[in-house]
């Protein structure tokens, strides 16, 4: 039995010779039904009813009749309509296999390909092209190498657009060796194929072997090089993302937005603010600004570097807010021990209907820690679940144990732990450490050393760490036990180190550095700020100095920190009253945390540290982090 259809059909009455000529123009009502049929039951109606009114088969629009018959048993049906017209038949069902192959359901235009050589229609390069397009959505190389194997047979390996969609089949499924092989046979490459092989290369965190393609290229366009900045910064070489930006300017090509928001992620892992606000001047001129991407990525970047009124300014100047821009806010404001602020932009976040995400808590937990807001920080971990449906990842489950060791409250948060729905890692037994450090307790600590022996044997911050917590209570021996332990597993401790830039030039020192050309005159220098400093009241700290020698010698070790190097370096080579921002890659000790507050009292300075947890701001004496750290 029929099903019935919703296409109705005039009545034709009478002789069929009767009125002959009223049929042969199609009426508005016929265009209405050659536009209306969506089923091969339907076509064959309609096929039926210009045949009886005798009006031409080529009023019909046969690239939807090729769509409706595609995958049914009415294929052959609507290729004997198609012998009736005299376009090329291969035509329309190109145009059909490209609309399955850009919509929801790729593979039809596989199953597609294959009934086309079932009944014998021959493909040409744009038949192979929408096949080899839908087999690269689908990432299958199985049907995608059957094609390949038609590109050779009909003599089309000459078709770069066809090689270059195989290549990059090839190397999107994870068949290198395939791409790199058809990559060198190629007679002709365009920058397009270069840039295929560079993209599927630092996927893989192959940034050497992209480097080496990238300088062997012959042409390069603004995605080349965009690929390699966004690359080196993905790989974690923020310095030569940056060299190659400054490369791009001396070509005289202009960076598009995809350019712009690469070069900011560089600056803001560097603390690059100088080139950040050149790029951040740009981006205005150019237009950017309205591009929600580029927003976000200078606020993340203002807000590494040190300076949150300018990421505030950007925030406020967005005319459209993501979920991104107000977490990255909410993560800004809690690293610069601004945790009440950052609770009420939560809260106004919330007001205007913006659905927090797990980034969101995350930044709400971070602000909790640094302020020891235990009760709101417990509210929001349990929060997260009950009201916005996220489930706790293992950030947010390290967070909440970094705040309560932090708050003192060690035995909690190690039940906490062993109370964990997910297997504890590094980073949540390295905050129990933490804790245990601030608060001595070598129990604790011990424990914890225990499962990230395991868990994280090759990090030397957790072995300094325990042999600091003994060497605090002068227990010697164990202390020279855990830095033979790491001897003898070939860990090596990481050295201070910490960075200043100054003019645009990024100056580094670790500690006990006398390498810098104006090392004498920063040495000079801290002499004299030191006398100043014991004026008023500053005495050396050398319980971190957490070696068995004589308090001289303590103190020489103290006064050769990298962060005091570069403070010192900063007050000598840049404008009274200017800030001075320093990039520390592990935490600020308690001797260089009380020396930078006097010393932005003397220097009348600002002093923004970004060390390895957080900022600390020093002005006119105190810190933003209210020395809770």
């Amino acid at each position: 039995m029929l099903r019935s259809s919703s296409l109705r059909l005039p009545l034709h009455h009478g002789n069929d010779n009767d009125n002959n000529n009223n049929h042969r123009l199609p009426t508005e009502q016929h265009h209405r039904l050659l536009q209306s049929f969506n089923l091969p039951f339907e076509l064959k109606q309609l096929h039926a009813h210009l045949i009886k009114t005798r009006l031409p088969l080529t009023l019909l629009p046969l690239t939807r009749v090729a769509s409706v018959s595609a995958l049914t048993p009415s294929f052959s049906y609507a290729q004997t309509i198609f012998e009736r017209v005299e376009k090329p038949e291969i035509y329309l069902w190109n145009s059909c296999l490209k609309a399955l192959a850009e919509g929801d359901c790729p593979n039809d235009a596989v199953l597609l390909f294959y009934q086309l050589r079932k009944f014998g229609v021959f493909p040409d390069s744009f038949t192979l092209s929408f096949v080899l397009k839908a087999c690269l959505r689908l990432l299958d190389v199985g049907n995608g190498r059957i094609v390949h194997g038609y590109v050779e047979k009909l003599g089309l390996s000459s078709n770069l657009f066809l090689q270059n969609t195989i290549v990059h089949l090839y190397a999107s499924c994870g068949e290198m060796a395939d791409a790199w092989l058809l990559f060198d046979k190629m007679s002709d490459r365009d920058v397009v194929t270069w840039n295929i092989m560079i993209t599927q290369l630092i996927k893989r965190d192959d940034i050497e072997g992209a480097c080496g393609l990238f300088s062997q290229m012959p042409e390069r366009n603004l995605r080349s090089w965009t690929l390699m900045i966004a690359g080196c910064v993905q790989c974690g070489k923020p310095k030569e993302a940056i060299r190659l930006f400054l490369e791009l300017e001396k070509a005289g090509l202009k960076p598009n937005e995809v350019t712009v928001v690469a070069v900011l992620s560089a600056c803001a892992d560097l603390g690059d603010l100088h080139l950040g606000r050149r790029i951040h001047e740009y981006s205005t001129r150019s237009g950017f600004g309205r591009n929600v991407r580029v927003s976000n990525t200078l606020i993340d970047m203002f807000i590494k570097c040190g300076c949150l009124e300018e990421a505030q300014g950007v925030f406020n100047e967005m005319k459209e807010r993501t979920v991104v821009s107000w977490s990255a806010m909410i993560q800004g404001l809690a690293m610069h021990g601004k945790a009440e602020e950052a609770l009420k932009l939560f809260s106004k976040m919330i007001r205007v209907g913006v659905k927090p995400n797990w980034v969101t808590f995350l930044g709400l937990l971070h602000a909790c820690s640094h302020m020891g807001l235990v009760e709101e920080g417990r509210k929001f971990f349990t929060s997260m679940t009950r009201d916005y449906g996220i489930v706790p990842k293992i950030e947010h489950y390290g967070s909440l144990v970094d705040l309560l060791s932090r708050a003192g409250l060690l035995q909690e948060a190690h039940e906490f732990i062993k109370n964990m729905p997910i297997k504890p890692n590094g980073v949540v037994w390295g905050a129990l450490l933490g804790g245990c450090k601030v608060h001595k307790n070598i129990e604790l600590a011990e424990e914890a050393i225990k499962h990230l022996s395991e868990l994280d044997p090759l990090n030397d911050g957790y072995y300094v760490v325990l042999s600091n917590i003994y060497a605090e209570a002068e227990r010697w021996e164990d202390a020279a036990r855990v830095r033979k332990l790491m001897r003898d597993r070939g860990v090596k401790k990481t050295p201070g180190a910490s960075s200043i830039t100054v003019d645009g030039t990024v100056h580094e020192f670790v500690a006990g550095d006398e390498s810098h050309p104006q090392a004498t005159k920063i040495f000079e220098t801290w002499d004299r700020l030191v006398e100043k400093m014991k004026l008023m009241g500053y005495v050396p700290n050398t319980s971190v100095v957490l070696l068995d020698i004589e308090e001289a010698e303590k103190e020489r070790f103290l006064y050769r920190h990298s962060e005091k190097l570069a403070v010192v370096f900063g007050l000598i080579s840049t404008p009274a009253r200017t800030p001075i921002r320093i990039m520390k890659n592990l935490r600020v000790c308690e001797d260089c945390h009380e020396a930078f507050k006097l010393i932005s009292t003397i220097g009348n300075r600002e002093i923004v540290v970004r060390d390895r947890n957080r900022f600390h701001c020093f002005k006119d004496g105190s810190c933003s982090c209210r020395d809770y750290w």
